[in-house]
This record gives C-alpha cells, sequence and structure tokens, in this order.
C-alpha cells in the first residue's frame, strides 16, 4: 500500500504540478496564435475547414454553422486552421482540388486570393502572438505596478569585472547602451543576457557623469529552473527598504511598458541566435517540450496564477518569433514563398512548395529532436 501510495502521489504531482500546468499555458498560446489566422481569414472571405488545437486524432469536437470543424487533437504541441484548398494542416496547396473547384468554392479558397491576402493571413498568427504578450505584460503592470529597488550600488565585488571598468560603491546607474536603467532589476537582466558582450554604463558619481566600460564575465548558476550560463559583472544593489519604491501606470505607459518587454524579449533572442551562429553561445540552452513543462510547474509552485501568466506571455513572444523563421512548414516559410510570388510573378511550381515543405517539416523535427535531447541531458545533471 505503501508503494502505490508513493505511485499515486508521482502521477499526481507530475499531472497536477507540471501537465496541467504546460497544457494550460501552451493551449492559450497555439489558440491566439491560430485565432489569428482565423480571423483574417475569415475577413479576407476564405472558407475555413477546421480549426484544431493540437495534432494527431480528434478527442472532440465540434461543427459550426459555417461547416468549421473545431477540434482538440491529441497531441498538444501545436494547432492549425485548415482552409479551404489546403492539401494538409501545413496549408500546402492540394493542386487536384484546386483544379476541380467550381467558382463558388474558389472565391473561398486560401490559395486563390492574392498574394497581399494570403500573406496577411499567414502574417496574422504570428502577429496574434505579439499582442497578446504586449496585453499580458500591459495588465500585468496596470493591474500590479512594479516594485523598483533603486539601481544603486552598495558594494563592488573585489576582482569582479565591475572593479577593474572603475565602478564605485554609490554609484547610480543611468543607462546601459543607451537603454535607461529604470531599477537595479533592469540592470541585472540586461548583463545577465550580454555574457561577452561590452556594455556601455552611464553612472552618476557625486553629481557628475561618468561613463564606464565592461565586459560582463560568463557565469554558470544554478536558479529554481535549472542551470543557466549568464553574465555578471560583480555589482551589489543596495540593502535599504528606503530605496525601494511601487512604481504604478496608466493605461498609456502600461501599453508602453508591454511594448518595450516584448521588444526586450524579441532582442535578447535575436542576440542569443547571433552567437549561436557565430559560436559565441552554445546550443544546450535551447528548451523544449519538457523543460518548458518543467518550468512551467516550477512558476505555477513558485509564483503562482501571475507567474504563469507572465510565462504565458514569454512563450507567447518566443512561439510567435519562431514562427517567422523563413522556413517552410513555419509562417515565415510561407511568406518567403510568397515574397518569390510577388517578385516572380507568379507562383512556385507545385514540385518546388513540395520539395520546400519536405525541407522544411525534415528542419523541424530535427529542431524538436535536439531541443527534446537538451532536455533530457540538462534534466539528468
Amino acid at each position: 500500500m505503501e508503494i502505490f501510495g508513493l505511485v499515486v502521489g508521482s502521477v499526481w504531482d507530475l499531472v497536477f504540478g507540471y501537465l496541467i500546468p504546460f497544457i494550460f499555458v501552451l493551449a492559450i498560446v497555439i489558440f491566439v496564435h491560430e485565432m489569428g489566422h482565423f480571423l483574417v481569414g475569415r475577413w479576407c472571405g476564405v472558407g475555413v475547414d477546421a480549426f484544431s488545437i493540437g495534432f494527431g486524432p480528434e478527442m472532440f469536437g465540434w461543427t459550426d454553422r459555417q461547416g468549421t470543424r473545431w477540434k482538440v487533437s491529441v497531441i498538444p504541441l501545436g494547432g492549425y486552421v485548415k482552409f479551404t484548398g489546403d492539401l494538409n494542416v501545413s496549408s500546402a496547396p492540394d493542386p487536384d482540388e484546386l483544379s476541380q473547384m467550381d467558382e463558388a468554392t474558389r472565391s473561398r479558397s486560401f490559395h486563390h486570393k492574392s498574394v497581399g491576402r494570403r500573406a496577411m493571413i499567414v502574417a496574422a498568427g504570428p502577429a496574434a502572438n505579439f499582442i497578446l504578450a504586449i496585453l499580458i505584460f500591459a495588465g500585468l503592470a496596470y493591474f500590479n505596478g512594479k516594485q523598483v529597488l533603486e539601481p544603486r550600488v552598495e558594494a563592488v565585488v573585489e576582482g569582479s569585472a565591475a572593479e577593474a571598468a572603475g565602478f564605485e560603491p554609490n554609484d547610480l546607474i543611468l543607462s546601459i547602451d543607451g537603454r535607461e536603467v529604470v531599477g537595479f532589476s533592469d540592470l541585472q537582466r540586461i548583463v545577465s543576457s550580454s555574457a561577452g558582450d561590452d556594455l556601455v554604463f552611464e553612472v552618476e558619481r557625486d553629481g557628475e557623469i561618468e561613463t564606464l566600460l565592461v565586459t560582463p564575465v560568463r557565469t554558470e548558476q544554478e536558479t529554481a529552473f535549472g542551470r543557466h550560463r549568464i553574465g555578471m559583472i560583480g555589482l551589489q544593489a543596495v540593502n535599504d527598504p528606503q530605496a525601494v519604491r511601487h512604481v504604478t501606470y496608466g493605461p498609456l505607459q502600461s501599453l508602453g511598458h508591454g511594448v518595450s518587454e516584448t521588444y526586450f524579449v524579441i532582442d535578447r533572442t535575436v542576440d542569443y541566435l547571433g552567437k549561436l551562429v557565430t559560436g559565441r553561445e552554445s546550443a544546450d540552452q535551447l528548451s523544449g517540450p519538457i523543460r518548458i513543462a518543467k518550468v512551467s510547474g516550477d512558476v505555477a509552485t513558485l509564483g503562482g496564477i501571475l507567474g504563469l501568466v507572465s510565462l504565458t506571455a514569454l512563450l507567447s513572444v518566443s512561439i510567435g518569433f519562431i514562427n517567422l523563421f523563413p522556413v517552410p512548414m513555419l509562417d515565415g516559410g510561407h511568406l518567403l514563398f510568397y515574397a518569390i510570388e510577388a517578385a516572380r510573378g507568379r507562383p512556385l511550381s507545385d514540385q518546388a512548395q513540395e520539395i520546400g515543405f519536405r525541407i522544411g517539416l525534415a528542419l523541424v523535427l530535427m529542431l524538436m529532436l535536439f531541443v527534446t535531447w537538451n532536455d533530457i541531458i540538462n534534466l539528468s545533471a
């Protein structure tokens, strides 16, 4: 009975501690992404055969009055909108169906719309993800505000990069690379994601403005969400309750904050990928579904519902950005095909598009296998 209780407890923790938070976060992001495609497609007069959250066999669903099948499928790692004229869930054209369409069906076919309308429909998915992230960040700022610790230096770690750069106690950090530093947390996240980069600090010292150049040192650090390599320079924040203030945001300020936070995530992602390509970063920091599930559970435990909402915003930005990669199968691959079509005055041949989709599928599958292997290695370390 004791073993049975342990097994039941482990399954309970796995399902309610990790699986449900993971599905909750992912389902919202996927639904919003696909709804972007759906709404703009309907607005452009395109027929929708199916709207699915997940891939594979259908678990349950219903058909609306316009003939769209709304369903939830077995594998919750994505979703799709299948438009009239699509051969499959990747929106590849179906040559046989397209050639046999009557005039009424052609008017509702995705592939008979202008290249501009098709591009709008495809781009609407990532755009919806960015909008969701902006609204979440804005909402959190509007309703909760922000606790801000004054970005003043309490002490400089001996032998650190900050000491070498000339930082001194009581320095007030004003900006980093031209970006305003409002609180010490702004400094921390810029520095942590800039290992090996030269950063230009503007600090106020005894009423004068000083410019200091410092390069964060790459340091491996164990956090509540796993082991990460981050940049550190060796500055300690002030330990004074009087240095903490609560910042509130109005509606427009909240929206601006949402845009700024979304841009920051994209900017750091681009920076990481650039370093990855040039060999300055390791690919073992890439995360897949297993680590995302773990982080979802950890965030739900440590940060509650607000933590999960914040994670939803971060994941929404990431999925929207990744989908813009110019890889067939992804939205960016479709946009690449449409750009070529617009330049040539005619689409690529069916054979060329089919080859492109097969290459894209292979790349996506290889990436999924790689990041899943990364997850297994990192979680077992």
